[in-house]
């Protein structure tokens, strides 16, 4: 039988023992890596979605049309390549939700991650098409390629730019 002035004592004891892992506190993720995970999901998420606008054929362009200007093989127009494609999307989309984070995060209003969406969209059919040889260009797509391609922008610029913005501004406030 124990004593009971041990067992308070021991208790004491662990209490001031930081090293033990019951008295750590877990370190809060840093806001950059936060920004990063928010990109990479936000690129698979929209990525996965556009692949099932491709399958369905709401829109003729599949999340492999990044990995086309690359000659590696024939098996980038298949399945493995569009979930590859996915996957590069969402480290692409990391870049994205970096430039978002650098240039936009002070914007509280979800109207700027819907412009950042449309800017992000105008970019890629536009400024990038040269790099994309299996994409036609804007005013040659189809009317359902052009506005599922717009809606999934826009849909990704407001997920990776208002998460950003909403969480800087809690972090900003609460400091």
């Amino acid at each position: 039988m124990t004593n009971k002035k041990e067992v308070h004592e021991t208790r004491d004891e662990a209490k001031e023992n930081e090293e033990l892992e019951q008295n750590q506190k877990e370190q809060p993720m840093s806001m950059l890596a936060k920004v990063m995970i928010t990109g990479f999901v936000g690129g698979i998420l929209w990525s996965l979605i556009g692949y099932l606008a491709y399958i369905f054929n709401f829109t003729t362009i599949s999340p492999n049309l990044v990995l086309t200007p690359f000659a590696i093989g024939d098996w980038k127009y298949d399945t493995i390549g569009n979930i590859i494609g996915v996957f590069f999307n969402g480290l692409v989309a990391v870049i994205v939700a970096l430039l978002y984070y650098a240039f936009f995060k002070n914007f509280k209003s979800f109207w700027s991650s819907i412009v950042f969406g449309v800017a992000l969209w105008a970019v890629v059919f536009y400024l990038l098409t040269p790099i994309f040889p299996n994409i036609k260009s804007v005013q040659k797509l189809d009317l359902n390629t052009n506005v599922t391609m717009i809606c999934i922008y826009i849909l990704f610029g407001v997920f990776v730019g208002y998460s950003i913005s909403f969480e800087y501004n809690e972090l900003k406030e609460s400091k």
